[in-house]
């Protein structure tokens, strides 16, 4: 990852939405092209800057627009794909990014009522992708502690860590989240050649017999990978408290790295 550019500012392409999508379903997505930089920097302007006194090195984490994650969420990130983003925020080394964390609208309604009911569902968001550069010792914690304690209050913040990639939360551990279990293994709608298609924008897309007929064999179910879910509170103490006695997933130990 120590030679990879960052773009500057990738052009921005409006969003069209329609039910039923052929294969140019990534200009309904918010998907964009990679852009080069000359000079290897990616720079945010007009942004507020907020330095942890933690913080070593120099690093600021300040929050940044949108189309300064993409290349970073395309390229470096597994998932590969560009998320609904509500905040995003950098880490940078002077005036060098060299970190992404972004916070969205999670794809699932019921797990926003799901976490402490109705009437905190519409203050959910999902820390919904964290792309290191160089992935160096504490940046993603900086990243993370930091850019948290910037976001609107009150939030309820839910993360995972996908096991399919060896991760158990170490970050969120590292920051003090809360950890609730792991989700379920389940099977979910899928189209091969578009594997990093969210099955949640698939099912937007249209109906199973809608999409059969654009998509035929290539429409199919994967298995859905069990991940780790944790839950962060950004509020005053005492929403804080009410929150933690609404919460409807028990409250468990960190998961731990089996030793063989």
């Amino acid at each position: 990852m120590s030679d990879t550019k960052e773009p500057v500012n990738p052009i921005n392409q409006k969003k069209q939405r329609t039910k039923v999508a052929s294969d140019s379903w990534h200009l309904s997505f918010n998907f964009v092209p990679s852009v080069e930089p000359k000079d290897g920097v990616c720079k945010t302007t007009n942004a507020s800057t907020a330095i942890s006194p933690a913080v070593k090195k120099n690093y600021q984490i300040r929050p940044i627009q949108k189309n300064e994650t993409h290349y970073y969420l395309l390229n470096i990130h597994y998932a590969k794909r560009i998320p609904p983003i509500s905040f995003a925020f950098g880490l940078f080394d002077e005036d060098n990014l060299i970190g992404v964390c972004t916070y969205g609208m999670p794809a699932s309604p019921s797990l926003c009522k799901g976490i402490a009911g109705t009437e905190w569902k519409d203050k959910v968001l999902e820390l919904n992708r964290l792309a290191l550069r160089h992935n160096e010792k504490n940046q993603a914690s900086i990243l993370v502690g930091r850019s948290l304690q910037m976001l609107p209050k009150p939030t309820i913040v839910v993360s995972y860590a996908d096991t399919n990639q060896k991760h158990l939360g170490i970050v969120y551990q590292a920051t003090n989240w809360i950890y609730t279990g792991a989700t379920k293994a389940r099977n979910e709608i899928a189209i091969n050649g578009l594997e990093n298609l969210h099955s949640k924008a698939i099912s937007n897309m249209g109906t199973w017999d809608e999409l059969e007929k654009i998509y035929g064999k290539r429409l199919t179910h994967r298995a859905r990978t069990v991940k780790h879910r944790y839950l962060f509170i950004v509020a005053n103490k005492k929403q804080k408290k009410t929150i933690k006695s609404l919460l409807r997933y028990s409250v468990q130990p960190y998961p731990k790295k089996t030793v063989l």
